[in-house]
């Protein structure tokens, strides 16, 4: 499909976004993409359900507790 870039820039039609919701829009070596955003970023779910542990140090020593190491 070709479309004209106007002032605005380009309008994608609809249908060839059914059922997405959100996409990321970038330029890469000199091709511009449209990809679908799955709906939740997975920043946000960080923290959601904690765990209770009786560590005191568990915030500043996490890699030694989930790894095993420093």
């Amino acid at each position: 499909m070709r479309t004209k870039v106007t002032e605005e820039g380009v309008l994608i039609p609809k249908k060839l976004l059914e059922g997405i919701d959100e996409v990321d829009i970038r330029k890469e070596d000199g091709a511009i993409l449209v990809v679908p955003v799955n709906g939740a970023d997975p920043i946000f779910e960080l923290g959601k359900h904690p765990l209770s542990a009786d560590l005191r140090d568990a915030s500043e020593k996490h890699d030694r507790y989930l790894y095993g190491r420093e």
